[in-house]
Protein backbone atom coordinates (compact mmCIF):
# COMPACT_ATOMS: atom_id res chain seq x y z
CA UNK A 1 0.00 0.00 0.00
CA UNK A 2 1.45 3.42 -0.82
CA UNK A 3 -0.43 6.44 0.52
CA UNK A 4 0.35 10.30 -0.96
CA UNK A 5 -0.25 13.55 0.13
CA UNK A 6 -1.63 15.17 -2.90
CA UNK A 7 -1.58 18.96 -3.03
CA UNK A 8 -2.58 20.46 0.40
CA UNK A 9 -6.34 19.29 0.99
CA UNK A 10 -5.68 15.67 -0.41
CA UNK A 11 -4.48 11.93 0.45
CA UNK A 12 -4.29 9.04 -1.87
CA UNK A 13 -3.88 5.61 -0.66
CA UNK A 14 -3.29 3.09 -3.53
CA UNK A 15 -3.96 -0.78 -2.76
CA UNK A 16 -2.59 -3.91 -4.93
CA UNK A 17 -5.52 -7.41 -4.51
CA UNK A 18 -4.56 -9.84 -5.89
CA UNK A 19 -8.08 -10.93 -7.29
CA UNK A 20 -11.00 -9.86 -9.70
CA UNK A 21 -12.30 -6.68 -10.25
CA UNK A 22 -15.75 -7.27 -9.60
CA UNK A 23 -14.88 -9.33 -6.45
CA UNK A 24 -12.74 -6.77 -4.94
CA UNK A 25 -16.12 -4.26 -5.94
CA UNK A 26 -18.36 -6.91 -4.12
CA UNK A 27 -16.09 -6.81 -1.09
CA UNK A 28 -17.23 -3.21 -0.77
CA UNK A 29 -20.47 -3.33 -1.41
CA UNK A 30 -22.69 -5.62 1.20
CA UNK A 31 -22.56 -5.48 4.79
CA UNK A 32 -21.88 -9.50 5.10
CA UNK A 33 -18.02 -9.07 3.40
CA UNK A 34 -17.41 -5.12 4.68
CA UNK A 35 -18.25 -6.28 8.65
CA UNK A 36 -15.15 -9.42 8.32
CA UNK A 37 -12.83 -7.11 7.23
CA UNK A 38 -13.24 -3.46 7.59
CA UNK A 39 -11.04 -1.74 10.60
CA UNK A 40 -7.74 -2.15 11.75
CA UNK A 41 -6.86 -5.40 13.48
CA UNK A 42 -7.61 -5.47 17.24
CA UNK A 43 -11.29 -4.46 16.21
CA UNK A 44 -14.39 -6.44 15.73
CA UNK A 45 -17.54 -4.08 13.22
CA UNK A 46 -20.60 -4.46 16.39
CA UNK A 47 -22.70 -2.55 13.07
CA UNK A 48 -22.59 -2.36 9.61
CA UNK A 49 -25.68 -0.95 8.26
CA UNK A 50 -25.22 0.09 4.10
CA UNK A 51 -27.73 1.20 1.58
CA UNK A 52 -25.50 0.50 -1.03
CA UNK A 53 -26.31 2.43 -3.87
CA UNK A 54 -26.23 6.21 -5.30
CA UNK A 55 -28.15 8.72 -2.55
CA UNK A 56 -27.90 5.85 0.02
CA UNK A 57 -26.12 6.25 3.16
CA UNK A 58 -24.04 3.79 5.71
CA UNK A 59 -22.65 3.55 8.98
CA UNK A 60 -20.27 1.15 10.80
CA UNK A 61 -19.46 1.45 14.63
CA UNK A 62 -16.08 -0.70 15.43
CA UNK A 63 -14.98 -2.06 19.40
CA UNK A 64 -11.32 -2.21 19.99
CA UNK A 65 -10.59 -5.06 22.50
CA UNK A 66 -10.43 -2.30 25.13
CA UNK A 67 -14.25 -2.33 24.91
CA UNK A 68 -14.36 1.97 23.45
CA UNK A 69 -16.16 2.27 20.51
CA UNK A 70 -16.29 3.78 17.36
CA UNK A 71 -18.83 5.32 14.68
CA UNK A 72 -18.43 6.11 11.09
CA UNK A 73 -21.15 7.14 8.77
CA UNK A 74 -21.55 8.47 5.49
CA UNK A 75 -23.90 8.84 1.69
CA UNK A 76 -23.12 7.21 -1.18
CA UNK A 77 -22.57 9.69 -3.45
CA UNK A 78 -21.83 7.70 -6.86
CA UNK A 79 -21.89 3.96 -7.46
CA UNK A 80 -20.50 2.76 -10.68
CA UNK A 81 -20.04 -1.18 -10.54
CA UNK A 82 -17.70 -2.14 -10.62
CA UNK A 83 -15.92 0.98 -11.58
CA UNK A 84 -16.13 3.65 -8.49
CA UNK A 85 -17.76 4.52 -5.51
CA UNK A 86 -18.02 7.99 -4.70
CA UNK A 87 -18.64 8.65 -0.67
CA UNK A 88 -18.49 10.72 2.44
CA UNK A 89 -16.70 9.76 5.50
CA UNK A 90 -17.12 11.30 8.67
CA UNK A 91 -16.06 9.67 12.35
CA UNK A 92 -19.14 10.35 14.51
CA UNK A 93 -18.00 13.01 17.56
CA UNK A 94 -15.14 14.40 15.49
CA UNK A 95 -16.06 18.14 14.95
CA UNK A 96 -15.37 18.84 10.79
CA UNK A 97 -16.67 18.37 7.77
CA UNK A 98 -17.41 14.93 6.15
CA UNK A 99 -14.65 14.18 3.95
CA UNK A 100 -15.13 12.95 0.58
CA UNK A 101 -14.04 9.82 -0.83
CA UNK A 102 -13.29 8.15 -4.02
CA UNK A 103 -12.64 5.12 -4.80
CA UNK A 104 -11.53 3.62 -8.15
CA UNK A 105 -11.28 -0.52 -9.42
CA UNK A 106 -8.64 -0.47 -12.27
CA UNK A 107 -7.78 -4.46 -13.18
CA UNK A 108 -5.30 -5.50 -14.92
CA UNK A 109 -4.16 -9.63 -15.63
CA UNK A 110 -6.77 -10.25 -12.76
CA UNK A 111 -5.16 -8.31 -10.07
CA UNK A 112 -6.94 -4.81 -9.06
CA UNK A 113 -5.61 -1.85 -8.36
CA UNK A 114 -7.78 -0.05 -5.42
CA UNK A 115 -7.09 4.18 -5.45
CA UNK A 116 -8.81 5.59 -2.49
CA UNK A 117 -8.80 9.62 -2.78
CA UNK A 118 -9.68 11.64 0.38
CA UNK A 119 -10.50 14.60 -0.24
CA UNK A 120 -10.59 17.46 3.00
CA UNK A 121 -12.05 20.83 3.24
CA UNK A 122 -8.78 22.74 4.58
CA UNK A 123 -5.37 21.37 4.63
CA UNK A 124 -5.69 21.55 8.83
CA UNK A 125 -8.39 18.84 8.35
CA UNK A 126 -6.30 16.55 5.66
CA UNK A 127 -3.60 16.74 8.56
CA UNK A 128 -5.11 16.07 11.34
CA UNK A 129 -6.56 12.95 8.94
CA UNK A 130 -3.26 11.59 8.63
CA UNK A 131 -2.09 12.15 12.27
CA UNK A 132 -4.80 10.22 13.14
CA UNK A 133 -3.08 6.94 12.08
CA UNK A 134 -4.93 6.57 8.88
CA UNK A 135 -1.52 4.87 7.19
CA UNK A 136 -1.59 2.30 9.70
CA UNK A 137 -5.71 1.75 9.97
CA UNK A 138 -5.72 1.73 6.34
CA UNK A 139 -3.14 -1.19 5.51
CA UNK A 140 -4.32 -3.36 8.75
CA UNK A 141 -7.97 -3.09 6.79
CA UNK A 142 -6.54 -3.81 3.50
CA UNK A 143 -4.52 -6.75 4.93
CA UNK A 144 -7.37 -8.19 6.22
CA UNK A 145 -9.14 -7.62 2.82
CA UNK A 146 -6.73 -9.16 1.20
CA UNK A 147 -7.17 -12.14 3.47
CA UNK A 148 -10.53 -12.24 3.42
CA UNK A 149 -10.62 -12.00 -1.10
CA UNK A 150 -7.77 -15.38 -1.21
CA UNK A 151 -10.24 -17.30 1.26
CA UNK A 152 -12.79 -16.37 -1.83
CA UNK A 153 -15.06 -14.08 0.28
Amino acid sequence: MTLALIGDRTVEIVRVFDAPRQLVFDAHSAPEHVSRWWGPRGTTMTSCEMDFRSGGSWRFVLQKTNGRTYAFRGDYREVVRPERIVQTFTIEGVPGDAIVETLTFTERDGRTTLTVTSAADSPEARDAMVRSGMADGAAQTYERLEELLRAGL
